[in-house]
């Protein structure tokens, strides 16, 4: 039986992720601190004789390394998330995104270095990308963040650090490493309450509410549900042609947020009104966004075959059902 451990494991990702894993018969251990996550996102799996649930940060040394000495590969999912708490809260988002990834590195290097091989999966970010100007972002592309008084541009510098070290760790020891930085991924359980668009969009339009577009709507940004990145998630870190390298994971399909609105409403509610909001109401005045965000996808579709399965009216009414279900528990 594969020992897979899952930071952030009660996360929206984590959690799908979690399922998948002891579906396939793994033990999972999962370490969350609860800040983002939540227990009931694991509430279909609490039982299950398989999964071993540890509520923590991963700022203690030697819990890491006491966990990475009984596991067999490590998906480290735990980071700070969404643009509002970034905004808010960027010194917490720094040291919540480095700090855990370099203890995690540097016992999976010690276990490396006494023949236990762990692979390891970095989750990272399209906002690694910054405001690389380019209509379709890869994976060589260069990263072009703003300037440091822009507290949005936190998150994916320090993003880009965790990569730094994870790719370091696989050149200098070659310690099996697969960088995936994901695109909107979305699905259910996915919450709006840190500025996540489209649960945020869905839940407005259930309940009779304006749904509330930031400035013109025309930025242009890419949806993938969460089964399709979490499969592609487990493929790469089994698959050794994968090791060292980066991956755009997501999907390759662009829509404004302005139309992504107006499919939501035509689903959920016809009669729900779409209102315009600045970035500065929403954020603040030296908010920054990203007007477009594309992946090339080419790297992942030759490696593992990669090809996301759900469409976006799909995914909406999926969104739409499992908060329906989640008001009638």
């Amino acid at each position: 039986m594969v020992h897979s451990l899952i930071t952030g494991g009660a996360g929206f990702i984590g959690s799908h992720l979690t399922e998948l894993l002891l579906r396939r018969g793994d033990q999972v251990t999962v370490v969350d601190d609860y800040s983002t996550g939540q227990p009931a996102n694991l509430t279909q799996v609490a039982k299950h004789p398989n999964l071993h649930l540890i509520r923590s940060d991963l700022g203690n040394p030697d819990l890491v390394e006491e966990l990475c000495g009984k596991v067999d590969r490590v998906f480290h999912l735990a980071a700070a998330v969404g643009v509002a708490l970034i905004a808010k809260h960027p010194i917490q988002t720094i040291e919540r995104n480095i700090y855990p990834t370099q203890l995690l590195l540097t016992a999976l290097r010690k276990q490396h270095e006494a023949g236990r091989s762990i692979p390891f999966f970095l989750a990272s970010t399209s906002e690694v990308y910054g405001k690389n100007p380019k209509s379709v972002w890869n994976e060589q592309d260069d990263l072009v963040f703003g300037a440091t008084t822009k507290p949005r541009w936190s998150y994916g510098a320090s993003k880009a650090i965790d990569e730094f070290l994870a790719l370091a760790s696989y050149r200098e020891t070659s310690l099996p490493v697969v960088v995936g930085r994901f695109f909107n991924v979305v699905g259910p359980r996915q919450t709006g309450a840190y500025g996540m668009v489209l649960p945020r969009f869905v839940e407005s339009a259930r309940h009779g509410r304006p749904l509330i577009v930031h400035d013109d709507g025309s930025q242009i940004r890419c949806f993938a549900h969460v089964a399709d990145v979490t499969n592609a998630v487990v493929k790469l870190l089994e698959t050794p042609a994968a090791l060292g390298k980066v991956f755009n994971i997501g999907s390759d399909t662009p829509v404004t947020i302005l139309q992504l609105a107006e499919n939501v409403r035509q689903i959920v509610n016809p009669a729900a009104e779409i209102r315009f909001q600045s970035y500065s109401e929403a954020y603040d005045d030296d908010f920054e966004d990203i007007r477009r965000r594309v992946p090339d996808l080419g790297r992942i579709k030759s490696t593992i075959g990669y090809s996301p399965t759900y469409d976006l009216p799909q995914i909406i009414r999926d969104v739409h059902q499992s908060q329906i279900s989640v008001q009638n528990t």
